[in-house]
């Protein structure tokens, strides 16, 4: 997987200011007040990093956005790629029950039976058994090899639960409009006592907040860390004088691109769809935007991840005037058909940054002769964002997006059939056809147009320790604890 190191182009540093430090870290998360404490199966992204904090899976993520133990401390997997065997750290839970590998069976079940009709349990539609080999060993048997399975076990969605109890690494109490997280001692999540183990450790205070609020809060020191950045508060970030702050962007992969809602007037035709595609100058959203490094792409699934098969560009071998040409043949089609210019419409989210964004959608489209507008409202809009950070570096995540029983709107039957089968393969090889296939076939509807990586950025200072960027946007609170297991 390439890993760009992406930069924004104005980094402006202040004079220091001098708040006391009070053992506590205080993180901003960019949404509104109560997006914190919501529950339920399916969450928000703030609420799944304080999920994942209290309730870890078999395995979880580090700073680096990489696979470390979590109830498992160790795993082991077959030659063939279709068992994952996994030995847990057996304790006692806080209400007094004992975790044990049937605790862990019956839990990842539960889940995976609840994620049904949701792209993470199309996800894990790979996974034939869990069963309970010892008190202490889990087995997933798995249809056919998915390399991707470990970083899926780390969502916050599989975190392991055992009626009201936590499993760690951290606890939390919510204080007002914040929840207070610490992490639990060693001896606490069935591992050996350690001497002065707490010394040099911070809690951590983490509250929802609107983004301009968050900014403000940071300038006056009231916040360490802001997480949760996208692109339409990007320059709220890139702008401001923060005292010894960075702005650190995600090399995250993703979908970042428009969904045709309505398919009606212009955009009826998908050879109309396509102009909107071919008139769009990708690198210039980076050159609006103020960053360096971003990955512009007309791919639905990125070429270099794991287990995508060899194929040549879209449109390879046309300069973007060429792609234009083409793009204003068919716009004045339309005109000379129906006596206007084509129009369409497109919602996003409010934000300087969206601003900036649409300005240059905007122009690029006027260029080839089709008016953009903005919609107020994304019930009425022609065209919508999409903006997701995928869950693990595989084809299948992009595709099972689209999946129709998931995004009825902009679907293919044709596709799903393919991924189905991709999901049934023989060999890797084969799944790897399939799968491309059902790219390029889900690329011709032209329903869904890629623009590039979804945009995630963090807003530091630079003596917080515990953060790395990382492809998925996921920031965990418990390295930033500097705790040392």
């Amino acid at each position: 997987m390439r890993r760009v190191v992406l930069t924004l182009a104005v980094l402006v540093l202040a004079a220091c200011s001098g708040r006391e430090d009070d053992g506590v870290l205080d993180v901003a998360f960019i949404g509104q007040p109560e997006d914190a404490f919501e529950q339920g199966l399916r969450i928000g992204p703030a609420a799944q990093l304080v999920r994942a904090s209290t309730q870890q899976g078999l395995v979880r993520l580090n700073a680096a956005g990489e696979v470390v133990p979590g109830i498992a401390e160790r795993w082991i997997v077959t030659d063939d790629g279709e068992s994952y065997i996994f030995r847990i750290t057996e304790f006692d839970l806080p209400n007094g029950e004992r975790l044990t590998a049937a605790t862990v069976r019956d839990s990842l079940r539960r889940t995976i039976a609840r994620l049904d009709g949701t792209s993470l349990g199309l996800d894990l539609q790979k996974v034939a058994e869990i069963r309970a080999m010892t008190g202490r060993v889990v087995e997933i048997r798995l249809k056919s090899p998915m390399p991707g399975l470990l970083q899926v076990l780390a969502q916050p969605e599989l975190g392991i639960s055992a009626e009201a109890a936590r499993t760690g690494p951290m606890s939390a109490a919510r204080d007002g409009d914040a929840w207070l997280l610490e992490a639990m001692a060693p001896e606490l999540r069935g591992q050996p006592s350690q001497p002065e183990w707490g010394e040099g450790m911070r809690a951590i205070r983490f509250q929802t907040v609107p983004a301009e609020q968050a900014a403000q809060g940071f300038q006056q020191n009231r916040y360490d860390l802001i997480l949760g950045g996208r692109i339409q508060d990007l320059p709220r970030a890139s702008t401001s004088t923060f005292s010894r702050a960075t702005v650190r962007l995600d090399s995250a992969i993703g979908l970042f691109g428009l969904d045709v809602r309505q398919q009606r007037g212009f955009l009826a035709d998908a050879a109309n769809r396509e102009a909107i595609a071919l008139a769009i100058d990708r690198n210039a959203i980076a050159s609006a935007l103020g960053i360096g490094g971003w990955s512009a792409s007309a791919r639905i699934v990125p070429a270099d991840l794991p287990g995508v098969a060899p194929s040549p560009d879209r449109w390879e071998g046309l300069s973007l005037d060429q792609r234009r040409t083409r793009a204003a043949q068919r716009a004045a089609g339309w005109r000379a058909s129906n006596g206007s210019a084509p129009s369409v419409s497109l919602a996003l989210p409010e934000g300087p940054g969206s601003d900036l964004l649409f300005a240059s959608l905007a122009k690029d489209l006027l260029a080839v002769g089709i008016v953009l507008e903005r919609a107020a409202a994304e019930s009425r809009a022609d065209m919508v964002l999409r903006d997701r950070v995928a869950r693990y570096a595989g084809p299948r995540w992009f595709l099972n997006q689209f999946n129709c029983s998931i995004s009825p709107r902009i679907c293919s039957e044709d596709v799903d059939f393919l991924v189905s089968l991709a999901t049934d393969a023989a060999n890797a090889e084969e799944e790897a056809s399939y799968l491309l296939e059902a790219e390029s076939t889900l690329a011709a509807t032209n329903l869904y147009i890629p623009l590039g990586a979804p945009i995630r950025w963090t807003q530091t200072r630079s003596e917080v320790e515990g953060f790395s960027e990382n492809p998925w946007g996921f920031h965990p609170l418990f390295p930033l604890t500097l705790a040392p297991i």
